[in-house]
């Protein structure tokens, strides 16, 4: 009797984690650095492809992956003013001809030999301006906001309706908050 009961609660785990191992993609040393050009943001996500994620790339089916800022001053006598609101977003394909895995953001790409190295590129962020140059002003308390997800909306439409409530489809980070201040030393996030 003992060995059904303890039979039946490692079935239950099992189905209540189905990507048991696979941590949740988390962000890491986020920093905004002030340049000629204005801030840029730099940051880290560890991520996994599960192995659902990994055959449908392999299969030659894209998936797109989102980066979004956002940087708000906070007015006690109105909304608060939306300065700046960026996006960007990475395209990774396979190329069965070539047996590469392409990776691309905008109208630029890059060919990798190994989905690891394409996802290895996908995880560290350098260089992104997020505000122009004299948009912000030294010593004002700004509040950031930053995430990283896999973006279903931009996958056709059978695999949009498959996805939902499938967890090998979730790939999100939470929405890390910040307040920075130009000027104040301060380039990574305490977070609220």
């Amino acid at each position: 009797m003992r060995r059904w009961i303890l039979a039946a609660a490692i079935l239950l785990l099992a189905l209540a984690n189905p990507v048991a191992g696979a941590a949740e993609p988390e962000l890491r040393n986020v920093a905004v650095v002030s340049t000629e050009d204005g801030q840029q943001l730099q940051f880290d996500v560890l991520f996994e492809l599960n192995p659902r994620l990994e055959e449908v790339v392999s299969r030659g089916v894209p998936l797109y992956f989102v980066a979004e800022f956002e940087l708000s001053r906070p007015r006690w006598y109105w909304f608060d003013e939306d300065l700046a609101k960026r996006t960007l977003t990475y395209r990774l394909s396979y190329n069965a001809l070539t047996r590469q895995y392409r990776l691309a953001t905008g109208p630029l790409y890059q060919n990798f030999p190994t989905l690891e190295a394409a996802v290895r590129t996908i995880s560290r962020v350098r260089s992104w301006t997020v505000a122009e140059r004299g948009v912000l002003r030294i010593g004002v308390d700004y509040q950031a906001r930053l995430r990283f997800r896999l973006d279903l909306a931009q996958m056709p439409k059978p695999f949009q309706v498959g996805a939902i409530g499938d967890r090998d489809w979730s790939l999100a980070t939470e929405w890390l908050r910040w307040t920075y201040v130009p000027g104040a030393g301060n380039t990574e996030p305490v977070r609220q």
